[in-house]
């Protein structure tokens, strides 16, 4: 029997009280990633603002957003990251509210069987269920006692979900992985990086997440991995492949694969095909997947990626602090743009990069 009762509050916590509201420049070590940071720093800090002021002005009383998709719990579940991206927290401050209303109205949408489904989040209910599985394990520790207490008997049933929809079998091809709904026979690898990502998340947290679960989930990455080119795949080892790279990149990196050849080849893939980026159906998707993966490779990949992204993307930002994605809409493009400019932060524990990465 699995136990998921216990997750640790103590590491989240420890992370945000001694992260928060910390420069970028004085988190940063390495000075490569300080030069493409301060380059562009007098432009970034007031565009994340304005993105995280628009994200709070349109959000609905409930917690939910008015804009497509904002009614299932994926959309505040990554809003409610970026508010934290940027060292905000759930009891204090400017945008304790907001995430706060994010975090109960996934909670309130849980059903019995665990899974976060409040509207329709696309094709089936997983995809937005991973990600507030994720966004959940990161806040847990930075809440209220109130809060916090929902969190506890909510979390757990939503990682048995994800464990179990895992362990449905399938083919070769698809085991390992999650697709769309929890009994699906078949497997993505779109879905099934925010659900390692989550899995993840909880382990680091003190959850009793089975390694066999994450090595499972890395060993199904690896059979959409081409290796001659670095590129993932979506259901196989091609489709997607400019979008769904820096997924993989930054899975496998977060997995203990750092350093490994498949994540420099697939840092080498991205570097070689993200200026095509721009106009795709999966814009900004593809971007906050390489900007995570490439800051975990640090060095080169992070340096030419990032002056690439913040030149790009900057002067794309709406007035009103938005950016529209052609996937999913403005709160979401909006929220993955955050995600991907506050990378340096280091904020979220999930994305916390090794300090040995080398930068040479």
């Amino acid at each position: 029997m699995l136990d998921f009762s216990t997750l640790s509050r103590t590491t989240s916590a420890a992370v945000a009280s001694a992260l928060l509201f910390t420069a970028p420049l004085t988190i940063l070590a390495q000075e490569k990633s300080q030069t493409v940071f301060e380059k562009h720093q007098s432009k970034i800090e007031p565009s994340i603002e304005r993105a995280l002021e628009y994200l709070a002005k349109v959000q609905d009383q409930d917690g939910s957003y008015p804009d497509r998709f904002g009614k299932s719990t994926g959309i505040p579940a990554l809003a409610g990251m970026a508010f934290l991206s940027k060292g905000h927290m759930a009891t204090e401050g400017p945008y304790a509210q907001n995430i706060n209303r994010c975090i109960d109205f996934i909670i309130a949408s849980q059903k019995e069987n665990g899974v976060y489904e409040a509207a329709s989040g696309g094709s089936g209910p997983m995809y937005a269920h991973n990600i507030s599985t994720l966004f959940l394990s990161e806040v847990s520790g930075m809440v209220d006692p109130g809060r916090q207490k929902k969190i506890d008997a909510s979390l757990p049933k939503a990682l048995k979900l994800i464990l179990q929809a895992q362990q449905v079998k399938k083919s070769s091809r698809h085991q390992g992985g999650w697709r769309y709904h929890p009994g699906s026979r078949d497997s993505d690898t779109s879905c099934s990086g925010w659900a390692l990502m989550a899995l993840r998340s909880a382990k680091l947290n003190g959850a009793a997440v089975p390694d066999k679960a994450i090595k499972d989930a890395v060993d199904y990455l690896y059979r959409h991995h081409d290796k001659k080119t670095g590129s993932f795949g979506y259901t196989d080892s091609q489709g997607h492949k400019t979008t769904l790279t820096g997924m993989g990149l930054l899975c496998l990196e977060l997995c203990g694969e750092h350093g490994k050849p498949s994540t420099i080849k697939a840092g080498e893939f991205v570097l070689k095909t993200h200026r095509s980026l721009p106009n795709n159906q999966f814009e900004y998707y593809g971007n906050y997947y390489n900007a995570q993966g490439m800051f975990q490779l640090g060095g080169k990949f992070w340096e030419q990626y990032a002056t690439w992204m913040y030149e790009n993307y900057l002067p794309k930002q709406k007035d009103d602090g938005s950016w529209d994605s052609r996937e999913a809409g403005s709160v979401y493009g909006t929220s993955m743009m955050v995600l991907a400019f506050t990378v340096p932060y280091r904020q979220l524990p999930i994305y916390q990069r090794d300090e040995t990465v080398d930068e040479e």
